[in-house]
């Protein structure tokens, strides 16, 4: 048994399409399948122990045994599926950290999402878009909705949304450019860049909200999306790579879902004992502007920090719910160890959860 910190040794992950157009015809265990083969190669031995994914609104049937297979680990090794909503692929990786840290054994561990062959629910004969997020009693928006709540209850102007969107597409259209991302991403069914990236400024402001009255539009929203990430998580010791000081997940008022990475990065860094300040890059899961600005504010951190989403986040890159949160570790991985960041310096990776909740992981740079 051991109670060292594990390590992420390897991470990559698929293009991000928009649902219905380049990933629309590879399902959820294929595209998975895909990424985990390729992680697995970059890193070598030691053997697998398990493979824990994030999904949200795949078919069942166990999503992460059906990807271990399909990456051809071995019919001994298992699978666990792992559903937080859009915090699913962060989840994921802290949970196989967990039993990583109690066991010595190396773990497979993301999310994904396939939006575009999801299937269709039916309630009494219905087709529903989605299931609750909290019971009877509770305040259970759906995410654009909160999203509109939450840039009213904190005075968040359309105008402070644009420029947080367009700052995103900025940063990703330049980091494309450079061949950031490229180390990172696995081609599957053809596939080699995201698809989303690229909204000007006079595009965005063009368009309409997207609620009655409300400030939240196409634009200020992240495209729904294919994609999945996938890391190794080793044992202590290993290395280059990042290493897990410390995770959170909270609970916070399902009216306001948007806020709930920020308490969780409170609460993350407060088991690392350290400071935000300490933090050399940060990882957020833009779904909606308002949301991202919002977490932000209440952590007092400017919009325009350079450490957060440096290379573009989500509102450009695209939201793949269940794999979302995996996809900010992959990107703190190559911003981070693959761009060669000295040894401590530290990574926050969070994401806000409809229902009410928030997760977060704190990773430190270990050579």
């Amino acid at each position: 048994m051991t109670t060292a910190d594990p390590v992420i040794v390897a991470a990559r992950r698929s293009p991000l399409a928009v649902r219905g157009r380049g990933l629309a015809r590879v399902d959820a265990g294929a595209l998975a399948g895909e990424v985990i083969a390729a992680v697995v190669r970059d890193a070598g031995p030691p053997p697998v122990a398990d493979v824990v994914l994030g999904n949200c609104t795949g078919p069942g049937g166990n999503l992460g045994r059906i990807a271990a297979l399909a990456a051809g680990l071995g019919i001994g090794v298992p699978g666990a599926t792992v559903d937080r909503q859009c915090g699913s692929g962060l989840a994921a990786i802290i949970d196989a950290a967990h039993a990583t840290r109690a066991d010595g054994r190396a773990r497979v561990a993301g999310g994904v999402e396939s939006a575009s062959t999801a299937p269709v629910r039916v309630q009494d004969g219905v087709p529903y878009a989605r299931a609750p997020f909290a019971p009877t009693g509770f305040a259970d928006p759906d995410m654009l909705r909160a999203a509109d709540d939450l840039a009213r209850h904190d005075g968040i102007s359309r105008a402070r949304q644009d420029a947080h969107a367009q700052r995103s597409h900025a940063r990703a259209t330049a980091a494309r450019a450079a061949g950031c991302f490229d180390a990172e991403i696995v081609p599957v069914a053809g596939l080699r860049r995201d698809e989303g990236i690229g909204a000007p400024a006079a595009v965005l402001a063009r368009l309409a909200p997207l609620v009655e009255g409300g400030t939240v539009t196409a634009g200020t929203s992240t495209r729904i999306g294919d994609g999945t990430a996938a890391v190794v998580v080793t044992p202590a010791g290993s290395g280059p790579g990042l290493a897990i000081r410390a995770t959170a997940v909270v609970g916070c008022d399902p009216a306001l879902p948007g806020i709930g990475a920020a308490p969780a990065i409170e609460a993350a860094l407060a088991r690392a004992g350290r400071e935000l300040d300490e933090v050399a890059a940060i990882e957020l899961v833009e779904a909606f502007a308002a949301q991202s600005i919002a977490v932000l504010s209440r952590l007092g951190v400017a919009d325009d920090d350079p450490r957060v989403c440096a290379e573009g986040g989500a509102l450009a890159l695209g939201h793949p719910w269940g794999a979302s949160g995996a996809v900010a570790v992959v990107r703190l991985f190559a911003r981070l160890v693959r761009a060669g960041a000295p040894a401590g310096t530290l990574g926050v990776a969070a994401a806000s959860v409809g229902g009410g909740l928030g997760v977060a992981a704190v990773l430190e740079v270990v050579r």
